[in-house]
């Protein structure tokens, strides 16, 4: 199986107050330097580039490009940072969404252009997604994330920012093609960046009323593209109207209107072949990746399991115990326990033969049944190899209700059969905590006990 990366449940704290015309929105605590903000959103925009369709239409570039800059010129002085790399690039999905990366790397969705009506509701999408690199939302985030170094978090950072079914085009690089909700911004810094995105659409002469008009275009949108940037983007409550709000206190007079290069923009769209869903962009990296390598790295014999055990904590989330002779191995979309000659890379991609896999993955879903469903059938949607043998059986994990469900798969690593165990709970924000089982079928009967154990041994910080 492949490893994904624990994914870290925060809290975030919005400081506000009204002064000057305008609310004061000030950037939460950050352990990381700018300059790591660069480092971190330029390793994670170099993975988008290889994963995402990008488009390389001049006319729509260049339109994106012209906004990103008409916004970077206006960012406040005490937010302005020389180090920081701005660029501003369009994906050629359909799904609505948009994101930003720490240091200054933008992408947005060419649905998202689609789905607007006038240039300053696309302006108003790109003001807070800039608004959160200004703020330094994700490194903030990050700052909470333990141990994990800079390169174990480019690979959550551009897992989770991009989030949903769109961050699920950079999960297939993973085994579960799930977008970790790792940097997944709560609702406090969402409106931080409403509130800074509505001050930086004045500055940039845009009537800052067309980003609430454009969040309401969102919500009205039926099917899988509807939900893509709200899930990733929640409302903190009342959005339109603290965004028109601070609109009113703003004043901008003689706001810009739509120039025609929106219009023609959106013209040559349509006349362009339709943008493919990020589930079939999805599709066809896995299937380019199958095309496949030999396995590298450590795999080999493989020692049983020992008797005694070593406890870790993983950042502030859980506490687990694992046989002493495994090691622990935080790869870019999770946290891993398996012994020596059952680890190493195929296809560039981390496996493992024997051990356990544990993380978070955001789900929309309510009741745990719902999201456990939904977390098997992406599993096979990645990689149809993996089939659900029976039924999810009820059991315990952490003091709380949770599932446990039999899985089959033939190894990247060996090419043979092995058996999974799913384990999963809900955290209490209604994410998803899994712990998976892996081992070879014909090892499993020995391999079964343990992850029972190691599943019992668990327990939750949340």
């Amino acid at each position: 199986m492949k490893t994904r990366l624990l994914t870290v449940a925060l809290a975030l704290t919005l400081l506000s107050s009204a002064i000057g015309g305008q609310t004061r929105v000030t950037p939460p605590d950050n352990k990381y330097t700018p300059a790591q903000d660069v480092e971190l959103g330029l390793q994670a925009a170099a993975e988008a580039r290889q994963q995402l369709p990008i488009m390389r239409d001049d006319a729509v570039s260049s339109y994106v490009e012209r906004l990103g800059q008409r916004l970077t010129a206006v960012i406040p002085p005490d937010l302005q940072r020389s180090e920081f790399k701005y660029s501003f690039e369009t994906v050629n999905v359909r799904e609505i969404n948009a994101f930003a990366l720490p240091g200054g790397p933008m992408f947005v969705n060419r649905g998202m252009i689609e789905a607007a009506n006038s240039e300053g509701e696309v302006v108003g999408v790109m003001a807070h997604e800039l608004s959160h690199v200004l703020l330094r939302h994700g490194t903030a985030q990050a700052s909470k994330a333990g141990k994990y170094q800079m390169g174990q978090v480019a690979g959550a950072v551009l897992g989770a920012i991009i989030g949903g079914r769109v961050g699920s085009v950079i999960a297939q690089g993973t085994q579960f093609g799930l977008g970790a909700s790792f940097l997944r911004f709560g609702r406090e810094y969402e409106k931080q960046a409403d509130i800074m995105g509505a001050q930086l659409m004045a500055r940039a002469g845009y009537d800052a009323r067309a980003m609430a008009a454009m969040f309401r275009t969102i919500e009205k949108q039926d099917g899988a593209n509807g939900p893509e940037w709200l899930s990733d983007h929640p409302n903190p409550g009342n959005r339109s109207a603290y965004i028109e709000k601070e609109a009113t206190m703003l004043r901008v007079s003689n706001p810009v209107t739509d120039s025609g290069s929106f219009d023609r923009v959106k013209a040559h769209l349509r006349t362009l072949p339709k943008a493919p869903s990020s589930e079939e962009v999805a599709k066809t990296n896995a299937r380019d990746r199958q095309e496949g390598s030999a396995p590298t790295g450590s795999l080999g014999r493989v020692a049983p399991p020992s008797s005694r055990t070593r406890d870790y904590t993983e950042g502030n989330i859980f506490r687990i115990s694992v046989p002493s002779n495994w090691r622990e191995l935080p790869g870019s979309s999770a946290v891993t326990f398996a012994p020596d000659g059952a680890y190493g890379q195929v296809q560039g991609q981390s496996v493992f033969t024997h051990g356990v896999e544990v993380g978070i993955v955001r789900n929309e879903r309510h009741d745990l049944d719902t999201a456990t469903g939904d977390f098997v059938r992406s599993l096979a949607q990645s990689n149809p190899r993996v089939t659900q043998r029976a039924e999810p059986l009820p059991t315990a994990m952490a003091g709380r209700r949770a599932l446990q469900t039999p899985l089959d798969n033939v190894s990247d690593a060996t090419g043979d059969r092995e058996t999974i165990l799913l384990f999963t709970t809900r955290m209490r924000d209604g994410t998803l905590f899994y712990v998976i089982g892996v081992a070879p079928t014909t090892e499993f009967r020995d391999y079964e006990p343990v992850f029972q154990q190691v599943v019992r041994s668990i327990r939750l910080n949340d």
